[in-house]
This record gives C-alpha cells, structure tokens and sequence, in this order.
C-alpha cells in the first residue's frame, strides 16, 4: 500500500502539467489548507478589512452614544464619532475632542490598542501586496522561466528600492494634498497647514491646529488613516533598503575574499577533511548571514533521525520505514 502512494507521488511529481508550470505563476504555489492559527497569524486582506470595518463600526456607535461624554468642538454627532475613532486608531489624538467620563475614558483606552494592533495587521498587508504585485511585473516584464538568473536577481534587489520610491511617492502625494485641503477649506495659512500636516502623519498631534469643520473632519477619515499608515511604511522601506544595502556589500566582500585553510576546516560539518558542494555552500550562507549554525545543526539533527540506514543519503525506503 505505501509502495503504491510512493509510485503515484512520484508520477504526479515528474508529470509535464507539474513540470511545465511556471513559478511565477500562482497555480503551482503547492499550499496547505488555511486553518485558523493561520487565519490568525497571516490574516488575508479581505479578512483585515472586515476587522477595520467592525473596528470603526463598533467604535462610531458606541462614541456616538458616548458623545455627551466627550468634550470639544463638535459638528456632525456620527462624524465627530468616526473622526475621534480615526484619531485615536492612529494616536494621532489632537485633543480638539477628548473623553470627560470614566466609561469613555475607559473605551477610549481599549480603542487606542486594538486600533494600533489593527494598523500593525494594514501595514503587513499592504508590505504583501507590494511584494505580490512587484513579483508578477518583474516575472511580465522579463518573462523568467525560473528565479535563478542573474537578471532576476538584480531585479530583487532593486525591488526594494522601488518599494521605496514609490511609498515616498505616495506619501509626497498625500502631503500636498492634505496641504491644498487645509489652506482652501480648514483656511490655514501655509506654514500652519504645513505645521498641521507634520504633527499629523508623524502622530505627533499637538492640537492646536487641526481638522474643526464637517467636510475638514470628513476629509480626515480617510487622509489621516492613509498617511500616518504610508509614513510607517516609507521608514519602514528605508531602514530594509539600507540593510539590504549593507547585506548587498558584505555578500560582494565575501565573494571576492580568498578562501583560508580556516574556512576549509569551518565548513567541513562532518569531519571527513573535504569539502563536499553542500557543505560550501552552507558555509558561505552561513557568513552571509542568510542562515544560522543552530539552524544547520537542528537540520542535521532531523536528516540523522531520518536516515534510519546511517547511508548518508534518505531514500524511500526510509520513509517506508518509518
């Protein structure tokens, strides 16, 4: 019975359909099923942006009802709501409406984690979405058969750098147009506007100059929560491309450096006083920086508990074995 699931794995294996996809494409992405751990830990975007909504929902209900509650300047008691779920979500808090009870300081508290939790879950997602989309237009524009060519490999690196150029492209974007917004409709002059644009989206939110009418506030909603998220996002980009960098440097340091007995004798793993391909290569991985010696040795570990024979080698019979 195991012979024949073996057999049949292995035809499945070598067929031309499993062979001739491209890896580029989605469909031979061999993935397990979804349970909920995952569900949790890599959420999918439709699955954030239902945790949002209800985020916002609950939030705008439960502050309207708490409106009394609050003090500030106030216009629209729903969009005042959504406004001071928005502020507090990104900790922007820029105090123009502030909770005076217990209970809504208490729900105002609840909400500034949750919303900081959920910003953390848009960030990750937005940062997948970039990469996916980033992967498809590299594989189009140079039609990869596999990635493992040279070009594909400068494209990676460059695709940082693109991620970041197009998040500081779009953070520009948004800072004129919260600038243009503030002068024409809120009537700031433009070093206030610019003053207000800063302490928003860096979170900072002093409060004395902000968002104090409806279409201002309305305005708000959307432009706060893209901007303070698109920041993060651009520093985020910026400390990556820097290490990349440096790993970019160090990687070319180590492929022109001459290789010492010293480094024969590290990278012989199993004593035999030669090197084999694989050991070299874990080796170098290992000075790159890609891989850790504990995380070789936890490998080994596993391949010895598979190789029930002691041949140096796993086979099927191994597996039949166990």
């Amino acid at each position: 019975m195991d012979k024949n699931l073996l057999q049949r794995h292995r035809n499945r294996r070598n067929s031309p359909s499993a062979v001739q996809k491209s890896p580029c494409s989605k469909e031979t992405e061999d993935l397990p099923p979804l349970d909920s751990l995952s569900l949790l830990t890599r959420p999918t975007f439709r699955v954030v942006v239902l945790l949002l909504g209800a985020y916002l929902g609950i939030g705008t209900f439960s502050f309207f009802l708490l409106m009394d509650h609050i003090e500030g300047k106030k216009t629209n008691g729903i969009l005042d709501a959504l406004y001071f779920c928005i502020v507090t979500m990104t900790t922007v808090g820029y105090g123009d409406l502030v909770p005076s009870s217990t209970l809504a300081k208490v729900l105002a508290s609840l909400y500034v984690f949750t919303g900081m939790a959920l910003v953390g879950l848009i960030l990750s997602k937005a940062a997948d979405y970039i990469v996916e989309k980033q992967e498809i237009l590299l594989c189009r524009a140079f039609h990869f058969d596999d990635k493992s060519g040279p070009e594909y490999k400068e494209a990676e690196f460059h695709k940082v750098k693109y991620k970041f150029l197009t998040s500081m492209a779009i953070l520009l974007v948004l800072i004129a147009v919260g600038l243009v917004f503030l002068s024409s409709v809120e009537n700031l002059d433009f070093a206030d506007a610019l003053y207000c644009v800063c302490s928003t989206i860096t979170t900072l939110g002093y409060g004395d100059e902000s968002f104090s009418t409806a279409k201002g506030r309305l305005f708000a909603v959307f432009w706060i929560l893209s901007s303070t998220i698109c920041l993060a996002q651009f520093f985020f980009y910026l400390a990556e491309l820097g290490s990349e960098s440096r790993q970019r440097s160090l990687v070319k340091w180590l492929l022109g450096r001459k290789i010492t007995s010293l480094d024969l004798e590290e990278a012989d793993l199993d004593q035999d006083k030669a090197v084999s391909v694989a050991e070299f290569v874990l080796h170098e991985l290992k000075r790159m920086g890609k891989i850790k010696q504990n995380d070789i040795a936890v490998l080994l570990e596993r391949f010895k508990n598979l190789d029930l024979n002691h041949s140096g080698t796993l086979t099927p019979d191994d597996l039949i074995q166990l």
